[in-house]
C-alpha cells in the first residue's frame, strides 16, 4: 500500500508543477517571437546658401520605433501602420522637416562664422540667422528622402523588412483602416505565434501583452543589451468598444507605453487574440488601465489574399517547445538537446541562453535514474500483470459450475450428466460418491476417441478434485 501511494506520489508530483508554471511556460513559448520594429527616414538635402556652390549635406533620420511578431516561420511580421507610416508613404511634413535641418546645417554655421560667432554663442543672433536663412534658401532646397524599415530579433541581429500590405491608422469614418502592416523578411524557420479565436472572449478573461515599452528600450540605468528583450504586461479584457468608424476593439486595463504599438496580445492558452493598436492618453500623459486591442478577427480578415500560411510549421517552435515542456517536467538532459537545436536555428536568443544555463544547473542535481519513468514502468508491469492474471483466472474458470447449480439441474426435469473423472486412485479411496454419476478415469478420455455412449446434445457436469 505505502509503495502504491509513493508510485502514486511520483507519478503525480509533476503534474502539479505543470500547473503551477503553465503561464509562464506559455509566455517563454511567445517571447521569441516577438521583435522591435524601427522604421527610419534620412535624407540628403542640397542647399545653396549664397552666391556659392550647392552644398549637400546628410541630416539625422527622423525613427519610430515599436513592437512586431511574426505570423509565420517564412519572415512574416505583423505590426501597426502608424509605426511603419512615415517610412511607407514619406509624407510632406518629412520633407520639410529634413529641408529645415539640412539648410540649418549647411548654412548657419558658415554665416555665423563670417560674423565671428561659434553655434550657441550668440543665441538671438543665430535665431536670427536661421529665420532669414529659412526665408531665402528653403523653397530652393532640394530633398531626397531616404526611407528604411528594419526588425531587431532578441538577439540583436538586424534585418531589412518591407510593407507588403498596409491599412492606414482610422481616421474618421472617411479612413476606416485597420492600422495594421504586413512585413516580410528574407528569413526562415522563425518563431511565430499562432492566431486564436478573439470572438470568444469575455469580459475578465486575462491576457498578456509582449512588447518593447519605450520607457525601457531608453532606460538609462538599463544595459543596452537588455533592452531588446521584449516585456510582458499583464491584464484582462475589460470592455468591448469601437472606434469611430465602427470596428470592433478590445479594451484591457493592461498597462502599455509608447512603443508598444502593434505588440501581440495573447491570452492564457498562448495564441494571439488581437493586436494593441493605440494607448490613452490626456494632453501628453498616458493613462494607463485604458488602451485598445485591435481583435484577431480583424487581423485575419486583414491577411485574406497576401498568401500568407498561418499553419506553416516552424523548426525553431518545434525544438523551443519540446525544451520547455522538457526542462518544467524535469527531464533536463533531454531539454539539454532540444535547447542546443533552437540555439543552433536561432543563435544567443535571449530566453533560450538563459534556460539553457539555469537546465545546466539543475542537470548537475538530476538522478542518475529517472525515478518518475521507473514509477510510470513498474505501474505499467504491475497493471500488466494484473490483467495477464486476470485473464488466466478466466479461462481456467469460465466453464466452471457452482454446486448449487449442480444441484438445482440435477433436480431438473432434463438433469445433466455427472461424469467423475478423478484418477482411479483416488476414486477407489474416497468415500465420496455422486448420486447418478458415471466414473470416467481421465486415462479413459486422454484417448484418441473415448467410447462413451452418450447422447451428443445432453449437458455434461465433470467433477475432479
Amino acid at each position: 500500500m505505502r509503495l502504491a501511494m509513493a508510485l502514486t506520489l511520483v507519478v503525480l508530483a509533476p503534474s502539479t508543477v505543470n500547473a503551477q508554471t503553465s503561464i509562464q511556460e506559455m509566455l517563454l513559448r511567445a517571447k521569441p517571437a516577438v521583435a522591435v520594429v524601427v522604421a527610419e527616414v534620412g535624407a540628403e538635402v542640397t542647399v545653396r546658401c549664397d552666391a556659392g556652390a550647392p552644398v549637400t549635406v546628410t541630416t539625422p533620420p527622423f525613427r519610430e520605433s515599436g513592437t512586431g511578431f511574426f505570423i509565420s516561420p517564412s519572415g512574416w511580421m505583423i505590426t501597426n501602420a502608424h509605426l511603419v507610416t512615415p517610412a511607407h508613404i514619406s509624407p510632406k511634413w518629412l520633407l520639410t522637416h529634413h529641408a529645415e535641418k539640412g539648410v540649418r546645417a549647411a548654412c548657419v554655421p558658415e554665416l555665423l562664422a563670417r560674423r565671428g560667432l561659434a553655434p550657441g554663442e550668440r543665441r538671438d543672433v543665430e535665431d536670427e540667422i536661421t529665420r532669414q536663412v529659412l526665408v531665402s534658401v528653403l523653397p530652393s532646397a532640394k530633398t531626397v528622402l531616404q526611407p528604411s524599415i528594419s526588425v531587431v530579433l532578441p538577439n540583436g541581429a538586424r534585418l531589412a523588412a518591407k510593407v507588403v500590405k498596409y491599412s492606414p491608422p482610422v481616421a474618421g469614418a472617411a479612413m476606416a483602416g485597420r492600422d495594421l502592416a504586413l512585413l516580410r523578411l528574407e528569413a526562415a524557420d522563425m518563431p511565430s505565434l499562432a492566431l486564436g479565436d478573439s470572438s470568444q472572449t469575455k469580459i475578465g478573461d486575462k491576457l498578456h501583452i509582449i512588447g518593447f515599452p519605450g520607457v525601457v528600450m531608453t532606460h538609462e540605468l538599463l544595459n543596452a543589451a537588455a533592452k531588446i528583450e521584449a516585456t510582458v504586461t499583464n491584464g484582462a479584457v475589460s470592455g468591448f468598444q469601437q472606434d469611430v468608424a465602427r470596428q470592433p476593439l478590445i479594451q484591457t486595463d493592461a498597462s502599455a507605453a509608447a512603443g508598444a504599438s502593434g505588440s501581440p496580445v495573447v491570452g492564457g492558452d498562448g495564441r494571439v487574440i488581437g493586436v494593441l493598436s493605440f494607448i490613452t492618453s490626456d494632453h501628453g500623459t498616458v493613462l494607463q488601465g485604458f488602451n485598445f486591442v485591435l481583435p484577431a478577427a480583424a487581423l485575419l480578415d486583414f491577411l485574406k489574399g497576401t498568401g500568407v500560411a498561418l499553419d506553416e510549421p516552424s523548426k525553431f517552435n518545434t525544438a523551443w517547445h519540446a525544451a520547455l515542456g522538457a526542462y518544467f517536467a524535469g527531464q533536463h538532459a533531454r531539454a539539454a538537446n532540444h535547447l542546443q537545436e533552437a540555439n543552433r536555428l536561432l543563435p544567443e536568443m535571449p530566453d533560450v541562453r538563459r534556460l539553457t544555463a539555469d537546465n545546466e544547473e539543475r542537470r548537475k542535481s538530476e538522478p542518475f535514474v529517472a525515478w518518475r519513468t521507473v514509477a510510470v514502468a513498474v505501474l505499467v508491469a504491475c497493471a500488466a500483470a494484473g490483467a495477464a492474471l486476470a485473464v488466466r483466472h478466466w479461462r481456467r474458470n469460465r466453464f466452471r459450475v457452482r454446486p448449487a447449480e449442480v444441484a438445482r439441474l440435477v433436480e431438473s426435469e432434463d438433469p445433466p450428466l455427472i461424469l467423475d473423472v478423478r484418477d482411479t486412485v483416488t476414486y477407489a479411496r474416497s468415500p465420496v460418491r455422486l448420486p447418478r454419476s458415471i466414473h470416467v478415469a481421465p486415462e479413459t478420455l486422454a484417448q484418441d476417441a473415448p467410447v462413451l455412449d452418450i447422447a451428443r446434445d445432453r449437458p455434461i457436469v465433470a467433477y475432479c478434485t
